[in-house]
């Protein structure tokens, strides 16, 4: 039988891994087409639209950007995704979550429409509330569709191939105030997030390593973090760059991750600089990996936030259960030194104002490094809006008989009259 153009078309988009879920009407280019129509007229209804975007994602900037563009739709991004867009891409808002921005919150809470691409985003209370706004989900996996958020439309392929298919069919929003608002928020987000990764205090802020690290790295940059507070300081004060890579335990949140991420990532692009920022709990899990790194001459740099906590979990107990800590204090490690003893070269940040120096000279220095920053233990992770239960259940673990509640007081106290002035 002679093939049609018809014919010839659907051989495109299936290429291009669009399909019609949901029992969306029609067969072949009919069913695919209706299920494209059916997403933009979505889309094209909305006048807050915000777009969520995953790992899935990476590879599709421009069209994000395009579609970004078109909308007048803020691009959050799930953690994962961080490096889908780079961070100075003036469509972006950042991170979401407990470890996200204040703008990505404040646009999934007044979007009225979301365009989910490449995400499974697992934590709903950060999404918008059910009935709120109308869905579009575009992932490769069929099975993941509603699977966090109810959607009218799903498009199960390729995002980059999907999203090519489906910016023909959408209409410029000629309201811009929801993107502009978003931008505006970001600006003052960056700067914030220059306050704090740029403080001289003593004991020194975790936020001073990753700000300062992060405008080092290269434009080829593979940049490993690991599980625990030190991702927030790594989604926050690192900003990602177009050319850049980022990873971590995002699905499972595993410790211990980074040191072996890095190495995997090391020996898969042995040309790139690869770059872990871990937390002294993760690292000193698997810390002999080290000498793996030495052995096979690896340079990679591994960069230690050290607090002689748990972090993460410190601070659950205190905010999310309203409990003084329990468990979390570490054992004291020199790891400069055991990097040394391992046969590679270590390095010791205490004062912030050598942070910058010192970290210019490890990542200089060939084969791998450690870098221990020693910082301040009572520096809290804080979401970008603290909900009022969360401010209780702190205030009742200080009252519960948390150990050094007077310097955790004070030092959130002082951030926050820094940040008043």
């Amino acid at each position: 039988m002679a093939r049609t153009a018809a014919d010839t078309l659907v051989d495109i988009l299936e290429d291009w891994g669009v399909e019609v879920i949901f029992g969306l009407p029609g067969d072949g280019i009919n069913g695919l087409m209706e299920a494209l129509r059916r997403a933009a007229d979505v889309l094209n209804a909305g006048r807050k639209i915000a777009i969520l975007a995953g790992q899935g994602a990476l590879g599709a900037a421009d069209e994000l950007e395009q579609v970004a563009e078109t909308l007048g739709a803020p691009i959050i991004k799930a953690l994962l995704g961080k490096a889908v867009v780079p961070d100075d891409s003036p469509y972006t808002t950042g991170a979401i979550g407990l470890l996200g921005t204040r703008p990505s919150q404040e646009a999934i809470e007044q979007c009225d429409t979301l365009l989910m691409v490449g995400t499974s985003f697992p934590y709903i209370e950060f999404l918008p509330q059910p009935g709120q706004a109308r869905g579009v989900q575009i992932d490769i996996d069929p099975t993941r569709i509603g699977l966090r958020y109810p959607v009218e439309v799903g498009l199960a392929g390729d995002s980059r191939r999907t999203l090519q298919a489906l910016l023909p069919l959408l209409r410029r929003n000629e309201d811009r105030s929801f993107l502009e608002q978003a931008q505006q928020g970001m600006q003052n987000w960056w700067a914030l997030m220059e306050e704090r990764g740029t403080r001289q205090d003593k004991p020194m802020k975790p936020q001073v390593v990753a700000w300062e690290l992060g405008k080092r790295l290269r434009d080829d940059a593979i940049i490993i973090t690991d599980s625990g507070t030190i991702a927030t300081w790594a989604a926050r004060q690192i900003k990602i760059r177009r050319g850049q890579m980022f990873s971590l335990s995002g699905t499972l949140a595993s410790m211990a991750c980074g040191l072996p991420y890095a190495i995997a990532a090391q020996v898969a692009y042995p040309n790139r600089q690869v770059v872990g920022l871990v937390g002294d709990g993760c690292f000193s899990m698997l810390m002999a990996e080290f000498a793996t790194a030495v052995k096979y001459n690896l340079p990679i740099k591994i960069v230690i936030v050290k607090n002689n906590t748990l972090g993460q979990i410190k601070w659950e107990q205190m905010v999310f259960l309203g409990n003084p800590e329990y468990g979390v204090e570490l054992q004291p490690i020199d790891f400069a030194a055991f990097a040394r003893a391992c046969g590679g070269t270590g390095f010791t940040i205490e004062d912030p104002s050598d942070c910058g120096d010192i970290l210019d000279q490890a990542l200089a220095t060939p084969g791998p490094v450690a870098v221990e920053a020693v910082v301040d233990p009572f520096e809290p992770p804080m979401p970008p809006k603290v909900r009022p239960d969360q401010a209780f259940h702190f205030v009742q673990s200080l009252a519960r008989g948390q150990p050094q509640r007077a310097e955790i007081a004070k030092t959130i106290a002082e951030s926050r009259v820094k940040e008043m002035i």
